[in-house]
């Protein structure tokens, strides 16, 4: 017995990776986070499959299910919404899971910020503009931020920042990375990206807060901060410039 731990996507249920459908196709129990994984996804389970939707429940509870899977031999999907790798709780789980000597595997999937990326249609890094994304969020309910790590501190770098969890912040935002970046500077919210109901709002740090005040967005939203968004004369990359020798080209 197995718990797979599955990134589902940012919301889209075609984004789903193909080893991640397979495992759900063999699995009969699916955990899913039912406020964020789309139920068309649960469509590869079998259909005698046990599907739990962890939206309501607390970390007892699902730990509780793993150990009832386990003592009946069950393998057990759990979907995540984006990629497990960054804000999924999935560390905690996997402590559990260990302490009851529980296998586990772990399947990446698209994470929210390159979804929100293709949804702008950018590329976050650019030649001589920005080199790196930070991705990050500001402290709320369920934890607070260290100490070292600000906006302040990672805007001071001018890299493209993939803020997270923070729409409700969005003043914050705008007052701690203005000095840094300049009013002028393209920022981009994105909401349920790849969603039938996405939102996206463009504008800059000295227009953003107007926008998202003519257009109030509650849900699950990404706010994109850097030159990068909307800069358009920038040095071409040299890996394919007809000077730059490499050993794939001749």
């Amino acid at each position: 017995m197995t718990v797979h731990f599955i990134g589902a996507g940012p919301g889209a249920a075609d984004l789903l990776t193909l080893r991640g459908r397979d495992l759900l196709a063999r699995c009969p129990v699916c955990l899913y986070a039912g406020s964020i994984v789309p139920r068309d996804m649960l469509s590869h389970c079998p259909p005698d499959a046990r599907l739990v939707d962890t939206a309501p429940m607390t970390l007892d509870m699902i730990e509780a299910e793993y150990v009832t899977a386990h003592a009946a031999g069950h393998d057990v999907a759990r979907l995540h919404s984006g990629d497990l790798s960054v804000y999924s709780a999935v560390a905690e789980q996997i402590r559990r899971l260990e302490r009851h000597a529980i296998p586990w595997t772990m399947t990446p999937g698209v994470p929210a910020f390159a979804a929100a990326a293709s949804v702008l249609g950018r590329e976050l890094t650019m030649p001589e503009v920005a080199q790196s994304v930070v991705l990050t969020r500001v402290s709320g309910r369920a934890s607070a931020m260290p100490d070292t790590e600000t906006l302040k501190a990672f805007g001071a770098t001018g890299a493209t920042l993939a803020i997270h969890l923070a729409i409700h912040a969005l003043d914050r935002i705008v007052a701690d990375l203005t000095p840094l970046y300049g009013a002028d500077c393209p920022v981009a919210i994105v909401a349920r990206a790849t969603w039938p109901d996405q939102v996206v709002l463009r504008g800059t740090l000295g227009n953003i807060t107007t926008q998202l005040a003519e257009h109030p967005i509650e849900r699950t939203a990404l706010v994109l901060v850097g030159r990068a968004l909307g800069q358009h004369d920038f040095r071409e990359s040299a890996l394919y410039n007809p000077d730059y020798h490499r050993r794939f080209r001749t």
